[in-house]
């Protein structure tokens, strides 16, 4: 009984303590740029097992933030996968460059979902590579964003999760 009753409590607090983490722990952001991609008229490749795809090239484009800006190489694309009527899946690739010459991939998916209410949920979770020391912070961080058809393209407010 005495064994039962000093499990139940180590149960007791160890479902307590990972509910009080549980509740301290919340996700910060911090602005980190906003980004307008200028893209060339999208090829069909059609219906796929996966979903009707079209493939839009990057044209160029601008980025800018507190920490970094510059502009969208004329390099990779977004391989679009449009799952129904109101539902588009994002696979997006880009070639930043920043105003000092810093080369960064940047890699994010996404979900495009029009909603009943006429509202769009548009949100992507991009990646990034770089050899730049004066960016390297930029190859651990995650991130998030919210997107909305721009002029000639798509535009984002990407923000870093601390």
């Amino acid at each position: 009984m005495q064994k039962a009753n000093i499990i139940f409590g180590i149960v007791l607090l160890t479902t307590s303590l990972i509910a009080n983490d549980a509740k301290a722990q919340k996700l910060d952001t911090e602005f980190l740029y906003k980004i307008d991609i200028v893209l060339e008229p999208g090829v069909e490749l059609g219906k796929t097992p996966l979903g009707k795809r079209v493939i839009y090239t990057v044209k160029g484009g601008t980025f800018n933030g507190p920490k970094l800006k510059g502009k969208v190489r004329q390099a990779g694309g977004d391989w679009v996968l449009r799952l129904d009527s109101i539902t588009t899946k994002l696979d997006v690739k880009l070639l930043l460059e920043t105003d000092d010459g810093q080369l960064i991939s940047n890699n994010y998916t996404g979900i495009v979902r029009n909603n009943p209410d006429g509202t769009t949920y548009w949100r992507i979770t991009p990646t990034f590579e770089t050899s730049s020391k004066k960016y390297e912070w930029l190859n651990y961080l995650l991130a998030v964003g919210v997107g909305k058809f721009g002029q000639g393209g798509v535009s984002y407010e990407v923000f870093a999760i601390k």
